[in-house]
């Protein structure tokens, strides 16, 4: 048996994978260097999909802006706070009958 068709399919294999995960990316700006933490911080924000097509949920309502909606409500869950720092991002989804809602936690 020839182990090149099964060294490709493993390199595919690792490909495609590798497409399904990304980089950290930045929610929120570095804070200063003398910053210090005012306390704990909690902020949501959803938007929805909705209409029920064929195949796909479309029609965005407030779905882009989530999470800088998200962020401002922390900011100001924690009074005189400028920045988060340490911020930790959860997406929960909830079907309903002619759509979604993706709620945003940090």
């Amino acid at each position: 048996m020839n182990p090149r068709p099964i060294a490709v399919f493993g390199l595919c294999i690792l490909l495609i994978l590798s497409g399904c995960s990304s980089g950290l990316t930045r929610v929120a700006p570095h804070p200063p260097d003398d910053y210090r933490r005012l306390g704990r911080a909690e902020g949501k924000a959803c938007g929805a999909l909705g209409i029920l097509g064929t195949a796909y949920y479309f029609i965005p309502m407030g779905l882009n802006s989530r999470v800088d909606r998200a962020y401002a409500d922390a900011l100001r869950s924690v009074p005189g706070a400028t920045a988060l720092v340490d911020v930790e991002l959860r997406e929960n989804w909830y079907w309903w009958v002619i759509g979604t809602s993706r709620c945003v936690t940090i």
